[in-house]
């Protein structure tokens, strides 16, 4: 059994549980699956208090995708999510790495 299958046979008795619902994005980035990848990290970032390392994810594989607009969309909400949360950690590196990204497609 793969890694990926057994974060979704876990999710069968745990839906809710972020960790897992993040892990297994991450597993289907790693497998290509872009698309499936960024939507469960999307659905993260909308949970009510959102997840915060979803946004930074979800930036990072979109500027390697070339998906530079929309990777300063999301940094710009996970600054914003971490900030709200009191996370100014996360809201510093998503920061700086937006930063980075004013270099590219511009």
């Amino acid at each position: 059994m793969s890694r990926r299958e057994k974060i979704e046979a876990m999710l069968v008795d745990e839906p809710h549980d972020t960790f897992l619902r993040y892990s297994l994005a991450m597993e289907l980035d790693k497998e290509g699956e872009h698309d499936a990848s960024l939507a469960k990290l999307s659905e993260l970032s909308a949970d009510e208090p959102p997840y915060v390392p979803a946004f930074f994810m979800a930036g990072q594989q979109l500027t390697r995708l070339g998906r530079i607009d929309e990777a300063r969309t999301f940094l710009r909400d996970g600054i914003e999510a971490a900030r709200a949360q009191g996370n100014a950690h996360a809201a510093g590196e998503m920061s700086e790495y937006l930063a980075g990204l004013g270099e590219l497609g511009e």
